[in-house]
Formats: structure tokens, C-alpha cells, sequence
């Protein structure tokens, strides 16, 4: 049975099925697991919100994240029936989506013109004239850097500052140790220093 999802900005998209809002996750995974589509769109509907965002940080571009956002979520619906609930369903959700964004996201993919969180956030009234170039070139510069890391570096460093997971949870999306989490942040910042040099 298929199943296809269109991913679209966080806030969009319709209600669900007021039958199904009451159900827990485990209750919702039973039934979709046994083929029930409105089961898993609700959800999509409740856990789209943070699929998206960890798809976005590989990203920087809506496009991209939502279309890799939708294949999360079709491999979701396809191996529904291999979730066993030794972790939680967010937990299940966001390895498929680290995983689709480590196998499908190169450089290639990263849009260099757009601007990161920080850049939309930071107060820029006292700039000088070359001050906002010189601030949009950091910032393509560590993007660029952080798309050199090795993948499993790149979704730690990823997960951890800018979603601020811990350790454990990384560990848990990953599938990995908690001391090769810990090591996997180490090295990312390492490297981050090497490539990006004295700059800020």
C-alpha cells in the first residue's frame, strides 16, 4: 500500500480527524501499522512541525526541506510495521529524517544566499554599510564548513546546537553511544576551527 504526504511550511495544512486527537502515539502506531492512513496522518499532523525543522537545518531552504521532510515520512509509513516502541516515535521519526537528509543533502543542495536564524534575528541598526556583507559571508562560510563535516559529525553538531538535544537523545536518533556522540560534537568543532580559521 503507498502513501504519500506534501509536506508543506509547519503552520499549513488541515485539521485531523477528530476521531483520532484523543489517541496516544503508541495508539496511533498500532493502527497505522496495521494500514490505517488516517492514523498516520495524524501523525504527520502532530510531528511535521519538528521532522521539518531537523530537515531544514541541513538545508536552509524550505523547498528542500519539505521535499526531504515527505520522504521521511513516506519511509515512516512504509517501515511503520518495524517500529517496536523501544524509543519514542519522535525519536523514530527524526533517525529517518537525519538519515534521509545525511544520504540526499550535499553542497549542492545548500542554498550559500540564504540567510541563517541568526542573521534574521540579529539587530542590525548600527551597521556600517559593509557590515551586513561581511556578516552574510560568515554565514555562508559556516555553512559551507559545516556541510564538509563527515555525516555523522554534521547531524551531531547539527542536532546539538541547533535543536539543543542532548546527548542521550542524539544518541538515541543516531543509534549510537552517548561517548561517540560526545566525541562526534568534539570533532565537528575541531574542525570547524581548522576550516573557518580565526574567523568569527
Amino acid at each position: 500500500m503507498e502513501w504519500s504526504v506534501k509536506v508543506v511550511a509547519p503552520e499549513a495544512g488541515a485539521p485531523p480527524a477528530p476521531a483520532l486527537t484523543h489517541l496516544d502515539d503508541a495508539q496511533l502506531v498500532a493502527l497505522a501499522a496495521a494500514g490505517g492512513r488516517e492514523a498516520f496522518d495524524e501523525i504527520v499532523v502532530r510531528h511535521r512541525r519538528s521532522v521539518y525543522h531537523v530537515c531544514y537545518r541541513f538545508t536552509n531552504r524550505h523547498e528542500d526541506a519539505a521535499d526531504l521532510a515527505q520522504d521521511a515520512f513516506v519511509r515512516a509509513w512504509r517501515g511503520m510495521g518495524q517500529f517496536k516502541g523501544q524509543a519514542a516515535l519522535s525519536t523514530w521519526l527524526h533517525r529517518i529524517a537525519v538519515n534521509v537528509c545525511l544520504n540526499k543533502v550535499s553542497l549542492k543542495t545548500v542554498s550559500t544566499e540564504a540567510l541563517s536564524d541568526g542573521d534574521r534575528l540579529e539587530d542590525t541598526r548600527g551597521e556600517r554599510p559593509g557590515d551586513a556583507i561581511d556578516r552574510r559571508e560568515r554565514a555562508r562560510a559556516v555553512r559551507r564548513a559545516i556541510q564538509a563535516l563527515p555525516k555523522k559529525q554534521r547531524a551531531t553538531l547539527i542536532l546539538r546546537a541547533y535543536h539543543d538535544l542532548s546527548h542521550q537523545q542524539i544518541a538515541d536518533i543516531l543509534g549510537s553511544s552517548v561517548g561517540a556522540v560526545k566525541a562526534n560534537f568534539f570533532h565537528a568543532l575541531g574542525n570547524l576551527k581548522k576550516t573557518l580559521g580565526s574567523k568569527p
